[in-house]
């Protein structure tokens, strides 16, 4: 595993002080271009409990390494935050790569002015954690993200600078994961004291199956038609300080039951984890984007698609077809393209993408598929022998037998995943083989 170093520069702490809550904000991107410390919003944040206990949740995800927890705190990666304009987006993903939350202040609980759109980072410090656990239902909080709202504090302005490391893993999480949620559908919903009882009735270890039964959630030690799988139940831990808050509580999953969503509906704002099939595992070796990856158009079509972005809070795959003048397919390849660079999510409830940047330096995000790459190298080296719907891949390690129906190999991943963590590297090759010869015969 790989890892490159982040620093964020902030030119001043973020603090909470009397009701007024500052988020220093680090470099990023806006509409109006790069920018060094971004102003995105000001205004009042209407429901301040669950608010502040949320973007609390998110911090914490960030903190936590769920597998193999460390007897000390790692290196913190701040959350980042996206302005789409009707709403904010904090997102943050744990240490181990196997759970990511998302909070979404919508319009609801904004009463402000928008200043720009665009993503950046945001300092969550110690002193402004605690100060957010304190606050109360009746408290009121002004929330502004970038640095005029840090006039407030009594700090000198000294520039705060954070260097961190954020591993391959860690970044390519955020793509796969959002490929992962655009195969999901909702699986089951609870409402008011339903969802309380069942997330705090749940086992702390092990691996359950989730599945609606009327107007309950079941949990089984097995697998049953329509169930999703929960690994690891402590992983959903964030979710607990927020229940007194919940209005319902919403399960997705994809149809292999492996991965899954849970989203609590709070006053004007959502709250999401999506944790990965097993509590080991992380979102980054799922091989979900390699498919889309691989065509040979998702690349320039990815140049077309991202110059159409504007940080909407809803990407439409269809007004981009017509817009960039490729079919939908392209555009949903495209979309997983610039997945890789952090440029898109997926937003469950609303069954849609959506446009931020990852405040990441592009060095850092752009060779993140070592088994696309593998793969190419064996194409460029005219190791695939086509005979219809087969292929032998030469190796150094030998002959391997790839079937193009199914996408099975004779290679060691393949039969260790079985297609579970997508295909292997000899699969990749001999379908971009094969692609390129319908494309010949055309």
């Amino acid at each position: 595993m790989t890892s490159a170093t982040q620093a964020y520069t902030y030119a001043a702490p973020s603090s909470l002080v009397d009701g007024r809550l500052g988020l220093a904000t680090s470099g990023g991107r806006a509409l109006s271009g790069p920018a060094v410390a971004p102003r995105f919003f000001s205004g009042v944040v209407t429901q301040a409990a669950p608010a502040a206990a949320a973007l609390l949740g998110v911090a914490d995800v960030a903190l936590a390494r769920y597998h193999q927890p460390q007897s000390r705190p790692g290196w913190v990666r701040d959350p980042v935050v996206t302005c789409n304009g009707d709403r904010l987006r904090f997102e943050s993903f744990s240490a181990c790569g196997g759970v990511y939350a998302r909070l979404d202040l919508l319009n609801g609980a904004l009463d402000g002015e928008v200043f720009d759109r665009g993503t950046t980072n945001v300092d969550v410090n110690a002193p402004l954690r605690e100060a957010l656990a304190r606050i109360g239902a009746r408290d009121p909080l002004h929330l502004g993200v970038g640095l005029d709202e840090l006039v407030v504090t009594t700090m000198d302005g000294a520039v705060v600078e954070k260097k961190v490391p954020l591993p391959e893993r860690w970044l390519r999480g955020f793509a796969e994961v959002q490929v992962i949620a655009s195969g999901m559908d909702q699986r089951g919903e609870l409402t008011g004291m339903a969802a309380v009882r069942f997330l705090r009735g749940l086992p702390k270890k092990g691996t359950v199956w989730v599945a609606q039964a009327g107007r309950e959630l079941k949990v089984s030690d097995r697998r049953v038609p329509g169930s999703v799988q929960l690994a690891g139940p402590n992983r959903l831990g964030t979710l607990l300080p927020l229940l007194r808050f919940a209005k319902s509580l919403r399960v997705y999953g994809p149809a292999d039951a492996a991965s899954s969503a849970w989203e609590l509906e709070l006053p004007g704002m959502r709250y999401t984890l999506t944790l990965s099939p097993e509590r080991w595992r992380g979102f980054s070796g799922e091989g979900a984007v390699l498919d889309d990856l691989a065509t040979d158009e998702a690349e320039n079509d990815a140049d077309v698609v991202g110059m159409l972005l504007n940080f909407e809070p809803e990407v439409e795959i269809g007004l981009l077809a017509d817009r960039a003048g490729i079919p939908a397919d392209r555009v949903r390849a495209a979309l997983t393209q610039l997945g890789v660079a952090g440029r898109v999510g997926y937003d469950l409830s609303e069954a849609a993408h959506f446009h931020r940047e990852l405040p990441y330096d592009k060095d850092n995000v752009i060779l993140l598929n070592p088994r696309l790459a593998k793969a190419r190298k064996l194409v460029d080296a005219g190791a695939v022998h086509l005979e219809g719907e087969l292929a032998t891949v030469r190796t150094s390690g030998g002959a391997r037998r790839v079937s193009l129906a199914d996408g099975s190999c004779t290679c060691e991943w393949w039969w260790d995943h079985r297609g579970s963590r997508g295909p292997c590297k000899h699969v990749l090759a001999a379908r971009i083989v094969a692609r390129a010869a319908v494309e010949v015969s055309r």
